[in-house]
């Protein structure tokens, strides 16, 4: 398939249906969300719908519409405008609705064969990071040889990936006209991250278009090949209470960071000066106590660190990262969120204190980005016109970035990873790992 063409038909302002009352108008950002990309969270949705749902597109618009106008009245903050990265002002303003026709004509089976995160961006109605006053857009993506593609941005200042995907389950169980069904989202992120005046991190700091973006795909049976390679290794480097076997993000998470280091690096080298780390993003609902549903609504998510220096003889160790993967999403607990809670981020603080003492030596300093999606409700955003075909990402905006979803079957996971050129080149030139699709 050639390079796709978007031509946008109209675009329109989606209120909600109903008007926020009085009291719920200022919406506190948490210290979480402060610190939080400043960039939407992509997620493209693809439809068949075989000729057999009886709805024409223009059906379908008014359907995806109305629905959205009613369930921004349950998550009103969308609806608003940020202020000052403090709060939102849920002025009902709305979100951005476009509808476009994607060339050339095709059928949307066709083109989910060949797109590249590239051309997946362009199903979306803005730019990933290019900050608009709109919290949320929608584009409704028609495919002239049948079937459409929903894509939607989510603000990540003010949502984690959960949290979009919660606002997706309840707009969709709305437009099933099962509005009573649906569980109302909890705001109290910013009561137990309360904002701070300089919470001591940029959001967009780390934001570029200078990389690119590629999706590989780890069906079954990729997944247990790497599993039984290292099978061996991961067990001699685990203490009794690691002993379980990994799962299919650990066993991925590890198998991607060795590779990627030896990408981004001439080698993994025995300089003591040299330093690696992955950063695992864990979501914070199941580790408060008491746990807060999945409803929970903002960025309730915090990073868990493994460092490698240069000098550890398993630098690039598959059972070794296990181990330590497991180790850092185990010490976020109730003792660290409480520190982060009154302190700040305490991670975020090592990490940049680590980081300024190895170049202040003159070593080199690589962190990578791992974010799963695996397990997250993906591929139940029925409208009314049947599951989705596919659910995809896009070209992320920040380098060396890892997201993990899982493919339709549930038993394979598509990666999408961003790095500079020279990197990638280097990744996909390893014969080991896998080609990238498309």
């Amino acid at each position: 398939m050639n390079v796709i063409e978007v031509e946008v038909i109209s675009n329109e302002i989606i209120k909600p249906s109903s008007p926020t009352p009085d009291h719920l108008r200022h919406y506190e950002l948490s210290f979480l969300d402060q610190t939080s990309p400043k960039s939407y969270n992509p997620f493209v949705y693809f439809y068949d719908l075989n000729g057999d749902d009886g709805n024409s597109i223009d059906e379908i618009s008014n359907k995806i519409k109305k629905s959205l106008s009613e369930v921004l009245t349950v998550y009103y903050p969308l609806a608003g405008r940020v202020k000052n990265d403090r709060f939102v002002d849920c002025n009902d303003e709305g979100v951005l609705y476009t509808v476009a026709r994607v060339n050339p004509p095709c059928h949307v089976s066709e083109a989910m064969k060949n797109f590249r995160p590239s051309d997946l961006s362009e199903l979306l109605p803005f730019k990933t990071h290019q900050l608009t006053e709109y919290a949320v857009g929608v584009q409704l993506n028609i495919f002239e040889g049948g079937g459409i593609a929903v894509g939607l941005c989510v603000l990540h200042q003010i949502t984690d990936a959960l949290s979009c995907l919660m606002f997706v389950k309840a707009w969709v169980d709305i437009s099933r006209g099962e509005a009573d069904t649906i569980a109302r989202p909890e705001f109290v992120s910013a009561t137990l991250f309360p904002p701070k005046e300089d919470p001591g991190f940029d959001g967009g700091a780390n934001i570029s278009t200078a990389i690119v973006t590629k999706r590989f795909v780890f069906d079954a049976s990729a997944i247990e090949a790497i599993r039984a390679k290292n099978k061996n290794e991961e067990m001699t480097n685990s203490v009794e209470e690691y002993q379980r076997p990994a799962s299919r993000v650990e066993t991925l998470s590890a198998f991607i960071w060795s590779h990627l280091v030896a990408a981004t690096s001439e080698e993994c080298s025995s300089d003591s000066e040299n330093a690696y780390a992955a950063i695992h993003a864990v979501n914070l609902r199941r580790k408060l106590d008491p746990p807060l549903p999945e409803e929970s609504f903002g960025n309730l998510s915090r990073c868990s660190i493994v460092m490698f220096n240069g000098e550890e003889e398993y630098c690039c160790g598959y059972g070794e990262m296990v181990r330590r993967v497991r180790e850092g999403i185990r010490n976020i607990d109730m003792e660290y969120l409480s520190k982060v809670m009154k302190e700040g981020d305490v991670n975020l603080n090592f990490l940049r204190a680590y980081a300024r003492k190895i170049f202040m030596n003159g070593g080199m300093f690589n962190s990578f980005i791992f974010t799963s999606l695996c397990r997250f409700p993906l591929y139940e955003a029925d409208f009314g016109w049947g599951e989705p075909a596919w659910v995809s990402s896009a070209a992320m905006c920040v380098n060396n970035v890892v997201v993990l979803m899982d493919t339709k079957t549930g038993n394979g996971v598509e990666v999408y990873i961003s790095l500079k050129e020279e990197h990638m080149v280097k990744l996909e030139a390893n014969h080991e790992f896998p080609k990238a699709t498309n």
